[in-house]
């Protein structure tokens, strides 16, 4: 009880000596200064004329992931492509252009491969039929699933 008096006597005090004009040569022990809020800088890099290209393309073999995008922009004006193969084996291709007046434009194209370029699933024999864990007091030829290491057919 004495401490939370203590505190509020100092708060007190401070204030007093900030109300009166405590000399700026000798300042109060615990005063905090107030922060003057930090105004948002204006942005200098601001370019009125945005430029950037990208591009990448994948072929994985092993998954028969196929893409590809590249994609500009020069002001406000952006211009791209992607294309992908999909799983029917179309390769399917798709333009498009982007600008303030028109807004956002595609076309789409889709070409045949002539194949299908999924790569194949792997083949997996089938589970092994295991019988239930045992419970106490029943003997597991109660239980009505076959051996172990016999398939269940049907």
């Amino acid at each position: 009880m004495a401490f939370k008096f203590a505190v509020f006597a100092a708060i007190v005090a401070v204030a007093n000596a900030v109300a009166i004009g405590y000399p700026a040569a000798y300042p109060a022990v615990g005063v905090a200064k107030i922060a003057t809020p930090v105004l948002a800088k204006a942005v200098d890099d601001y370019d009125p004329n945005p430029q950037y290209s990208y591009s990448y393309h994948i072929a994985d073999a092993l998954t028969g992931d196929n893409k590809e995008q590249q994609e500009s922009r020069n002001g406000d004006v952006v211009t791209g492509s992607y294309a992908l193969v999909e799983p029917d084996g179309t390769r399917r291709v798709v333009e498009y252009t982007a600008d303030p007046v028109n807004g956002f434009n595609a076309v789409v194209h889709r070409e045949p491969l002539g194949v299908k370029a999924v790569a194949p699933v792997a083949k997996f024999a089938a589970p092994l039929a295991y019988p239930a864990a045992h419970v106490a007091g029943y003997p597991a030829a109660h239980v009505g699933y076959p051996a172990y290491g016999k398939a269940i057919i049907g």
